[in-house]
């Protein structure tokens, strides 16, 4: 009997979601943190990494950065200007990055020592959402650019996140952004969640954002967001979708 799409696709999402588990107990043994970094294409996320990679530097911690397009090492090129260890993913037309990848990757790669591992996800907010990699913390970027109503539009990625990065803050006025509808939205898809502002060109909220995480890797609660890593349907001829079960992202 043949199986239906969805059924493979609860296979996939439940064969990740045990090799997630299982390599985030081992990064636990290793003292590794991994920060999964989610975003539309163009939010800004990769200059604004760079920034926290270079900060991280300048103040001597075991940092590193994976980072994933379908092609071409351009974002590798400019995170590694940090002085950070960085190595770009290639997926080959993948739309998002799996367990299995980033599990690759930390054995062959990831240098001897660092405790704070950044993954820069593929500039995608449907995909990405669906597949746990294991993370510590699971950060959503949107630029004001985008529109106060992403978190609407991707309640999946933004009700999923450990905290929300608002970007390129400085166009706010020029894009007529709403900030209170947005913060509104926010909070209605993922209640308590932090929102940290932030703007790449100055380098704004690039220090808060490093902070943040470094309480996360020394130990410090995570927000618990209200909804599961991966909605359990991936199909791009669906809308985004949600379920209402609390994450286990962070165990």
């Amino acid at each position: 009997m043949c199986e239906s799409v969805d059924e493979i696709t609860q296979a996939v999402l439940a064969k990740n979601d045990t090799l997630a588990a299982d390599l985030r107990e081992e990064l636990a043994r290793r003292g590794v943190s991994v920060v999964n970094l989610l975003s539309s294409p163009g939010s800004g996320k990769t200059e604004l990494l760079g920034r926290v990679l270079a900060r991280a530097v300048e103040r001597s911690l075991p940092v590193a950065a994976l980072t994933a397009d379908l092609a071409t090492e351009n974002d590798a090129d400019r995170l590694a200007r940090s002085g950070a260890p960085v190595k770009q993913l290639l997926t080959d037309g993948l739309c998002h990055l799996e367990a299995r990848q980033l599990r690759g990757h930390v054995e062959s790669w990831l240098p001897a020592g660092t405790s704070l591992l950044f993954v820069e996800n593929v500039g995608n907010l449907v995909c990405p959402a669906s597949y746990d990699l294991g993370e510590s913390l699971r950060i959503v970027l949107m630029a004001v650019t985008e529109g106060e109503d992403k978190p609407l539009k991707y309640p999946t990625a933004f009700g999923s996140a450990h905290l929300v990065v608002l970007t390129k803050t400085d166009l706010a006025g020029p894009a007529g952004f709403d900030e209170t509808a947005f913060e509104t939205n926010v909070q209605r898809v993922n209640p308590g969640v932090e929102v940290v502002r932030s703007c790449a060109r100055t380098g704004a909220g690039a220090d808060v954002l490093l902070e943040r995480v470094l309480a996360v890797r020394d130990g410090a609660p995570v927000h618990r967001p209200p909804l599961a890593p991966r909605p359990h349907t991936h199909s791009h001829s669906h809308t985004d979708t949600h379920e209402g079960a609390e994450a286990g992202l962070v165990p």
